[in-house]
């Protein structure tokens, strides 16, 4: 287990934390339904529009020799949205196997039609695959919308299915001016914690793959 950033070429957003932190709870409770606001609402309800524009290439790219995949490696994108990375990911590996899984139905009716037929709507605490099932696991900003008693399930169950490289990004800080620039930032994180008690988290869940924290 190891903290190692494969999202360094993703592109990265500039955030008005100040007019986020204006944003009300009733916007904040509709974002965490992750239905059609959420993804494709306005900007203060989530994405404001979550549409493909090959972000995800260099990503893809950089997991693929990062972990050395075999080029029919089997891959699980745990929250994949639209299917946008797993997308990128038959583009880059033509012979390689996906499936996804989101709690959002809205996004799964409207993920992308090459990859619309692998993937699943439902919750990561309990994931629909048997043990050792995918050469990689990937779950991007997902784990954190959990409770923590859950995304302790959902981390154990991250491990179960992946049988070789498993790579986790969540909310996370390592100092008060970062966890006050996340409480601003955040619409739909239920746990948001400190790197050492995420990496705590990660051991007493017995999770043996890797992990990166996002900061806003």
């Amino acid at each position: 287990m190891s903290e190692v950033n494969l999202m360094d070429l993703y592109p990265k957003a500039k955030r008005d934390l100040e007019h986020r932190a204006t944003v009300s709870e009733e916007n904040r409770r509709i974002a965490k339904m992750f239905s059609r606001e959420f993804f494709d609402g306005t900007r203060d309800q989530g994405y404001g529009g979550y549409k493909y524009d090959g972000r995800w290439v260099p990503v893809v790219a950089r997991m693929r020799d990062h972990y050395r995949l075999a080029p029919n490696a089997s891959i699980l994108d745990v929250g994949c949205g639209k299917g946008f990375m797993l997308h990128d990911f038959k583009l880059a590996m033509p012979s390689c196997t996906v499936a996804g899984l989101d709690i959002s139905a809205y996004a799964v009716e409207h993920a992308m039609e090459d990859v619309k037929p692998f993937l699943l709507v439902g919750n990561c605490r309990r994931l629909p695959y048997a043990d050792h099932s995918f050469d990689l696991v990937v779950s991007i900003n997902t784990v954190h919308n959990l409770k923590r008693d859950e995304c302790w399930q959902a981390i154990r169950e991250i491990e179960r299915v992946g049988r070789r490289h498993k790579f986790i990004v969540v909310d996370a800080y390592s100092n008060e001016q970062e966890k006050e620039r996340m409480l601003k930032w955040n619409l739909t994180a239920e746990t948001i914690l400190h790197v050492d008690d995420w990496e705590t988290l990660f051991t007493e869940a017995g999770y043996t793959g890797d992990y990166h924290w996002f900061t806003p």
